[in-house]
């Protein structure tokens, strides 16, 4: 069984794997309790605080669904590297220009095309409570290693890195 670390080197792991990935899998809860996933585009952050942000039209089906559920889960895959981290979180929708400004990235223009200001235009803050990761090796070498001691001793190889991690209090 994974323990649940709370030190600030796996919180520094967390980041270090996601960061770079560009699109997150958002899912949200709908007014029957049945999960939504939809993709969203990663605003690209210096550091990470335990926040993570991203732009979202408003109104929308994800944004209704937050105000009446907060609970969210990301879900970020790098299959080249094979790495995967789950992250859970309370989500809030936020219209702050300035944060948004802030933020900002010419491609995001594509959906917004009036800009950071954009009227529907706004921002999802995502609190993040917990993770868990999967941190693979991912060289050729090692998975005909691992397929070859699965046939011959009838044992997986060992998978690689797993923990999950504590940002907040409960999580």
């Amino acid at each position: 069984m994974v323990e649940t670390r709370t030190d600030a080197q796996a919180r520094d792991k967390v980041w270090e794997l996601i960061r770079e990935i560009q699109v997150a899998m958002l899912v949200t809860l709908d007014e029957r309790g049945r999960m939504r996933g939809r993709p969203m585009r990663a605003v690209k952050l210096k550091d990470f605080s335990g926040t993570l942000w991203f732009f979202t039209g408003r109104p929308s089906p994800k944004t209704d669904e937050i105000r009446q559920d907060e609970r969210v889960l990301l879900a970020y895959a790098d299959p080249n590297d094979q790495n995967y981290v789950a992250v859970s979180g309370t989500a809030t929708v936020v219209r702050d220009v300035a944060k948004q400004k802030e933020l900002w990235s010419e491609p995001l223009r594509t959906w917004f095309p009036g800009g950071p200001e954009d009227p529907k235009a706004a921002l999802l803050k995502v609190e993040v409570e917990g993770a868990e990761y999967w941190d693979a090796p991912s060289s050729a070498f090692v998975h005909l290693y691992g397929y070859v001691k699965a046939v011959t001793t009838g044992e997986p190889p060992q998978a690689g890195e797993n923990d999950k991690v504590a940002f907040r209090r409960g999580a």
